[in-house]
């Protein structure tokens, strides 16, 4: 069977030309030759800086006087004068001396803990648990100490809100509403379509087979793959020699047998069979295991019986009770009106003091009181606040 492999050719593999590559060509960079003469040490600083004489700041501090006294310096500190050691005598010390013996027994002595331990008899905790309350067996009357302290009031009258009566207006609905009476609108031209016009397509037309890609991309024959001619097989002549470099080389060794170096066992064999008994099995015989039931408490509550009759302890024992509507203390809607004309004086027009308004330093081409400085690379101007100098005394 022969493979068939077919050489698709792509856009790229039909376009491409390759085309020389030149290396580019370096910059080599000019010899650094010095420059003769010598050279100006002068900067900005010193064109435009003007020096001016300083005179010295006086010294504000008074000057010291130094009182120079006559006589023989007394060189006996007030410490040592005053200073007088004490004859101090050692305490005794109160701790008994405790002559060590060593026991003649070994663990002769005691230890703290015997010494210092007395025994005493262990007494059972006292349970504070409750003894078992035996129930009464008399049915229960209905008595609760909610029913005897309880002491029924006398309720007051509610008071019920009058409702208000809907009085319809007089003047008739004209139907027309806000929006309508302010929003009237704009008369304006009615919107164009963009959208094409639309042009069927008659089903008759008979299509002819015929595509841009089709057009486009004609199909060339591709030519049959070559196929490589494989050279006929040719034994060797002659006879092969199977001898290998290791058959060749190697020398055999006659080799002693080790000797292994555990002890050799002195078993003893017997013909009795074997019983199958251990020390295990003859001390520790299994027991009988069985798995313990489930421990269930008693049921202390009996359940009841008979029929329920429908009744909960909350239907039986519940007094409806009618509430009690909360009083609104809300005030009225209602204007406050005054006869007494208004006066037109307030708390801010009596204390308010009117300031002076100050021009912002920002709004003069040259502001008083700062220097200017530079202008950064956007355009704005820096200026300094000229500080007011002191003079030294």
């Amino acid at each position: 069977m022969r493979s068939l492999c077919l050489c698709q050719i792509c856009t790229c593999g039909s376009d491409y030309r390759p085309y020389e590559i030149v290396k580019q060509l370096r910059h080599m960079p000019e010899e650094y030759k010095p420059k003769q003469g010598k050279i100006d040490l002068g900067t900005t600083y010193k064109r435009d800086f003007t020096s001016y004489k300083v005179q010295p700041v006086a010294m504000l501090r008074p000057l010291e006087r130094q009182q120079v006294k006559k006589g023989k310096l007394d060189t006996v500190p007030t410490y040592k004068d005053d200073y007088r050691s004490w004859d101090i005598k050692k305490n005794d010390p109160y701790k008994p001396e405790q002559i060590y013996q060593p026991p003649t027994v070994k663990f002769g002595n005691s230890t703290t803990f015997q010494d210092d331990y007395v025994p005493r008899e262990t007494k059972p905790r006292e349970s504070f648990k409750p003894s078992v309350v035996r129930r009464s067996t008399a049915p229960f009357n209905g008595d609760t100490s909610h029913r005897l302290a309880y002491i029924p009031h006398q309720l007051e009258v509610k008071f019920v809100r009058p409702k208000e009566v809907y009085k319809p207006t007089d003047l008739p609905f004209e139907k027309l509403t806000t929006h309508r009476n302010d929003f009237q609108g704009l008369v304006g031209k009615t919107a164009k379509l963009c959208r094409p016009a639309y042009t069927g397509v008659a089903h008759s037309a008979h299509f002819e087979g015929s595509t841009e890609f089709r057009e486009s991309f004609q199909p060339w024959e591709i030519p049959p793959p070559e196929v490589k001619k494989v050279a006929e097989y040719v034994p060797p002549t002659g006879s092969m020699q199977l001898h290998s470099t290791s058959h060749l080389d190697y020398i055999p060794y006659q080799a002693s047998r080790v000797v292994p170096t555990r002890p050799v066992s002195h078993r003893r064999k017997n013909n009795f069979p074997f019983q199958g008994k251990s020390t295990m099995k003859e001390d520790f015989p299994a027991w009988e295991s069985c798995r313990p039931g489930l421990i269930k408490q008693e049921q202390q509550i009996p359940n009841p019986s008979g029929k329920f009759d429908g009744l909960s302890t909350s239907r039986s024992h519940y007094v409806p009770h009618e509430l009690i509507p909360t009083e609104s203390c809300k005030p009225l809607n209602a204007a406050l009106k005054s006869s007494v004309p208004f006066d037109d004086v307030t708390l801010y027009s009596i204390e308010y003091a009117p300031k002076k308004q100050e021009i912002c330093p920002a709004s003069y081409p040259t502001p008083p009181g700062y220097i200017f400085e530079n202008t950064n690379f956007q355009g704005h101007k820096f200026f300094r606040k000229i500080t007011p100098t002191v003079k030294a005394f």
